[in-house]
This record gives C-alpha cells, sequence and structure tokens, in this order.
C-alpha cells in the first residue's frame, strides 16, 4: 500500500488529504488559528464544582468552559498538584520527578467535591476538541505522546502496544524501557518503536522528559488559562504517527511549511526528507491531483460504489446512520443470500473508508442488507473487523443483530468533518424561486425583435432548455412560426439538456454564437 500526503496551505486554513493507492481515507481541516489541540495541556482553573455529576468545569480559554469528571482525574492527582503548586510558587523550582515525593493515590470511587474547589488552579490535557454546544472534554492524567513512545509522568508502569505480536520483541521492549525510565515516570510502547534500537529510544524518552519539565519550571507565577505544552499540529501529528517505508510523496503548496516540515522528517526519519516536495503549479494542488473531485463524491449524503451498490448516510445529534443499497445491481436471482453478502463485502469496505474520512465518533448504526446463514454473518463481521484494523481511533465493533443491524462505537476528539457538497442553482441562484415561463418567452421574442432589426441576420438557431424549446413548437401554428412570418426569417430550434431552464443562445448560420 503507498501512501500520500497533500497539504493546501491558503490564507487562513490548513487542508490536509491522506490517499491510500490513490484514494482518499483521511480529510482534516485547521483554521491557522485554531484554539485547541487534542493533547495540549494547560494550566487551568476550576470555575464549577458539580456534585450530583461527579465533575468539574474548567477555565482554559474557551468561550465554554471545559467539562473534567472525577474518573479522569488519575489516580496520582495530588501528587500533579503538589508538583504545579510548587512550580507556580518557586523560582528555583528542580522539576525533575526523580526526585519528588510522591502522595498517595485517591480513591477510585471518591467525590471531586472532595479533592477539588472553585477557583483553584489545575493542570488539565484536552481530551476531546469542543464539539458542537459541548466544551472541550478533559483528563488529568497527562500523556506526552512522541513516535516510538508516550511518556506518563507520575506512573510506574510500561505497557506495549497489542499491535507488537512477537512475544520476544514485546519483552525486550518493555525491558529497554523500565530499564531508561527514572522514578515516578511511566510510558506507553507504541507500535512504531518495534525493531528500534536502545539509542533511538533513549534521545525520544529524553527529550520527552525535558519537554515536560521545561515546561514547569518556566511554570513561575503564570496565572490561568496558561497553555504550557502545545501538541503538534494536525500535519506533523500524521506524519509523527504513520511515516514509514509506505509513504511515497508528500506534496506542499507552501515553502515555509515545507521546510518546518522537512525539519520535521529529519528528527523522526531522515531517509525520508527527500518525499517532501515542494507544489508550485498554477493549478491548486487539490485539483492538480484529483482530490477535490473525491471530496466532492464521497462527502455527499449518497455514495456510489461499482456495480450500482449505493449508500446513504444521514446524522443525527445522537448517532449515525448508515443504510447498504443494493441499487440496480446485476444479481442472480437463484442465491439471493449469496447476492447479500457480496453486496455486503463490497459496502464494508466502503464504510470503514467514509468512517476514517468523514472521521465519524460515537455510535454508528449500519443497515446491511438483510442475510439469514450465520456463517455468512460472521464472515461479515470479521471483515469489518480487519477492515478497522487501520483506524487509529478507538473503537468497538458488535455482530450483526437478528434485525441485521451492526453496531459501531467509535472514537470522537474532534468534531467530524462536514463538507457542503450542494452548489448554488443556476437558474433560481439559490433564492428557490424562477421567474414565470412565460417571462421567460418573451425575453426570446423582445432579444429576436431586436436582432430582426438591428442586424443582417436573417436565420437564427435557437439553443434552449427542452421544455422551452417543446413549447415554442407547439401545434400547427407554433410560435416558431408565427415569428418566422411576423420577423421575415428562418428560425431553427434545437433543445439540449445543458441548458439550464431559463438560458438560450441565438446562433447564425456558421454556428456562431450572436452575441449583440
Amino acid at each position: 500500500m503507498t501512501r500520500e500526503l497533500f497539504v493546501e496551505v491558503d490564507n487562513d486554513e490548513i487542508t490536509i488529504a491522506l490517499l491510500e493507492d490513490k484514494n482518499l481515507v483521511e480529510l482534516s481541516k485547521e483554521k491557522n488559528s485554531l484554539q485547541f489541540s487534542v493533547g495540549d495541556v494547560y494550566l487551568g482553573r476550576v470555575k464549577k464544582v458539580i456534585p450530583s455529576l461527579n465533575a468539574a468545569f474548567v477555565d482554559v480559554g474557551f468561550a465554554k468552559d471545559a467539562f473534567l469528571h472525577y474518573l479522569d482525574l488519575g489516580p496520582q492527582f495530588l501528587s500533579l498538584q503538589r508538583y504545579m503548586t510548587q512550580a507556580l510558587n518557586q523560582n528555583d523550582f528542580n522539576p525533575s520527578l526523580n526526585i519528588f515525593d510522591t502522595l498517595p493515590d485517591i480513591p477510585k470511587n471518591g467525590k471531586i467535591n472532595e479533592i477539588l474547589k472553585s477557583g483553584q488552579p489545575i493542570i488539565v490535557q484536552i481530551a476531546k476538541e469542543p464539539i458542537s454546544t459541548k466544551g472541550p472534554r478533559l483528563t488529568s492524567e497527562i500523556s506526552i505522546a512522541g513516535r516510538n513512545l508516550v511518556l506518563i509522568p507520575f506512573s510506574n508502569k510500561v505497557s506495549v502496544s497489542q499491535k507488537i505480536t512477537s512475544t520476544t520483541e514485546r519483552q525486550r521492549l518493555k525491558y529497554l524501557i523500565e530499564s531508561l525510565l527514572p522514578d515516578n515516570y511511566g510510558a506507553i510502547v507504541r507500535t512504531a518503536s518495534e525493531g528500534k534500537n536502545i539509542n533511538d529510544l533513549d534521545a525520544e524518552l529524553r527529550e520527552l522528559i525535558k519537554k515536560w519539565e521545561s515546561a514547569f519550571a518556566n511554570l513561575y507565577h503564570k496565572t490561568p488559562p496558561t497553555l504550557i505544552i502545545g501538541e503538534l499540529d494536525r500535519t506533523y501529528a500524521i506524519l509523527r504517527d504513520l511515516l514509514n517505508e509506505s509513504f511515497a510523496n508528500i506534496y506542499v503548496n507552501d515553502k515555509n511549511i515545507a521546510q518546518t516540515m522537512r525539519s520535521f522528517v529529519q528528527s523522526i526519519e531522515p531517509e525520508k526528507e527527500k518525499i517532501i516536495r515542494i507544489y508550485q503549479g498554477k493549478t491548486p494542488l487539490f485539483e492538480q491531483f484529483g482530490i477535490n473531485k473525491q471530496i466532492k463524491t464521497l462527502f455527499s449524503k449518497t455514495v456510489s460504489l461499482k456495480s450500482g451498490i449505493y449508500l446513504v448516510i444521514e446524522h443525527t445529534e445522537a448517532l449515525h446512520v448508515i443504510d447498504v443499497n443494493s441499487g440496480h445491481r446485476n444479481a442472480n436471482i437463484n442465491d439471493q443470500e449469496q447476492n447479500a453478502l457480496e453486496v455486503n463485502l463490497i459496502a464494508a469496505e466502503e464504510i470503514a473508508r467514509q468512517l476514517r474520512l468523514r472521521d465519524l465518533g460515537g455510535i454508528i448504526v449500519i443497515d446491511f442488507i438483510d442475510m439469514y446463514k450465520a456463517e455468512n454473518k460472521k464472515i461479515l463481521y470479521e471483515r469489518m473487523k480487519k477492515l478497522m484494523e487501520k483506524d487509529r481511533a478507538k473503537h468497538n465493533i458488535l455482530p450483526l443483530s437478528k434485525f441485521g443491524l451492526m453496531q459501531i462505537t467509535r472514537q470522537r476528539v474532534r468534531p467530524q468533518i462536514v463538507l457542503n457538497t450542494k452548489e448554488k442553482c443556476p437558474s433560481c441562484n439559490g433564492t428557490g424561486e424562477i421567474i414565470n415561463s412565460l417571462h421567460v418567452i418573451e425575453k426570446i421574442n423582445s432579444y429576436l425583435e431586436y436582432l430582426s432589426k438591428n442586424t443582417r441576420y436573417k436565420y437564427f438557431h435557437l439553443k434552449t432548455n427542452p421544455f422551452i424549446a417543446a413549447y415554442l413548437k407547439k401545434g400547427l401554428l407554433s410560435l416558431r412560426i408565427k415569428w418566422m412570418f411576423k420577423y421575415n426569417c428562418y428560425i431553427k430550434i434545437s433543445a439540449s439538456h445543458d441548458i439550464p431552464f431559463l438560458e438560450y443562445n441565438f446562433y447564425n448560420f456558421k454556428g456562431q454564437l450572436i452575441d449583440e
């Protein structure tokens, strides 16, 4: 599989498209002034504690206060708060966690009003961006992500990604990281670390620890809300998480961003620096590589697939619904069960792609074509799980229910991608109303009268919409015949479905447009 990344920079927006084997699979749009990003760490202030929800609302500088539940405080919350307090009040604070005395864990089933009070400063991390009318979702169990490792302060545990299947490799990586980690630091070993040597892992670990300690070394006398650790923007996060041998090209239409990306790639995969290419063509980047065409067809309510199959994707406040339709597909009438399985397997591939592309989150309900054999239902379920393995968002897939519905829950950390693929109607100009058809006839009549009196033409070829053409030629004594006698000329009328309802053009006998 070949991956290509396209980064199109406008004045106030950056659009990132990820293609796998020339097919668009991920799309992200970011405002240059975007205030929040998942992973950002803030010094916030508790605005209100809600005991009935066992949660609190925290001011981190957004229009709506962010939400923090007790279960998201993390077991070592008291240690984090003491660490933060010392950093705020001591000018010569030493941020090294390996010399810091931690406090006992907070109770798993405790009450938030026993831990927090209104007005106190607090360290939080953005877990979910603002979605719809909700503010950001927060956590105080801080993690700092790198390419190979995720650093977790105030933890002594090391866990290894389940995607690393080799038992020997898992044990090797766990032993290495445990030997490298200072006290009071834990880590998650990411899939990209498979096969990496101790020098690479040690260098990245030191960089992550430096990032954490530098933030708190500079916290003295800071006032909330303040951003203290900024996550990478979406472009670099994709490079950090996905860059591997399957990346063929990265196209950028901005020299400054291209140079910054080169520096970033040099730090994680130096041999990949050459794949970054600056695009300087006159045609927009997404237009040149056919990405805009894919966007317009893939973000519609109805998504067409091969063999006449199509999906209908509906969004509601509570969930997303995807309906699978066989359309006009040529089916074998002697084996409806096999037909249903084939349609469902084709649809499953596109559905997995759509979930990534639109970044759908929450509850997704898929209405597949009904199947009755248990083995076919299992085939579809296993196929869906296999297809979703490429999805980096956390998700859970349930087998088909007795009603033929598949339910998927998918992690939602940022608003879903919603693009308007509709165009303004050329007839009504978006108003929903057009002038009376008789008014169009009068305009044609007036223009014909003008041409007959002010030009030497005696032959007119009128091209117009089929409805208007039919009206002009209707009957033995049609308007066309009347106009021919009235203006002493010959009139030919042609109909074209490509011409909007209210438009028309006159041509001379050479086929040249008359524009007078």
